[in-house]
């Protein structure tokens, strides 16, 4: 990950994308408490999906425990906040962390859809009897849902860039200042 990254400039680009707008947010955070209980079986029924499938096992595979307790707390997140710029850096750094271990980038959206369908059923269960706020909730949790695998797919792209630029300063024997300057100067 950059030092130099506009997180700032990520975060208003992910948010103008996804409709995460401050009544979305406040939406979150409003129902977080009622839906917090709940999340547990959120994570566990996403992670009974993933086990079902052959390509992922490699990934789960002495992990499962591990990786359970981070989806929770993540998933948790998304009903807390802060949306904000510190949002976007966990989420970059989980895009980052996806590269390093060779994650596909097809299973991040495969898992959102996961993901989603796990939190749809959930919100129909508690809210089905005010359709408005139903709604509400959904486009929310849409939004926000929608704004981390945008973030993370923003960084895998680019840390798969910045990996496959390391493999070629390597292999030519480039530095990476030589690099810059040629291609700086491909620019002008």
């Amino acid at each position: 990950m950059s030092d130099s990254h506009d997180f700032d400039a990520l975060t208003r680009y992910a948010k103008s994308f996804t409709g995460l707008t401050p009544e979305r947010e406040a939406c979150l955070v409003e129902i977080s408490a009622q839906l917090k209980p709940m999340l547990g079986t959120v994570t566990d029924e996403f992670y009974a999906r993933l086990s079902k499938i052959p390509e992922t096992a490699p990934y789960l595979e002495g992990r499962l425990e591990t990786l359970k307790k981070s989806h929770l707390a993540w998933i948790e997140s998304l009903f807390t906040g802060p949306f904000d710029v510190s949002c976007t850096e966990l989420m970059y750094k989980v895009g980052d962390i996806h590269v390093k271990v060779n994650l596909p980038v097809e299973f991040m959206a495969g898992a959102m859809s996961m993901i989603n369908n796990e939190l749809i059923s959930l919100v129909i269960n508690e809210f089905s009897d005010d359709k408005e706020k139903m709604t509400l909730v959904l486009s929310s949790i849409n939004s926000i849902t929608s704004f981390s695998l945008f973030v993370m797919q923003q960084s895998y792209q680019e840390s798969t860039v910045a990996e496959e630029l390391d493999k070629f300063l390597k292999i030519s024997g480039m530095s990476r200042v030589l690099f810059t300057n040629l291609a700086n100067a491909y620019e002008s």
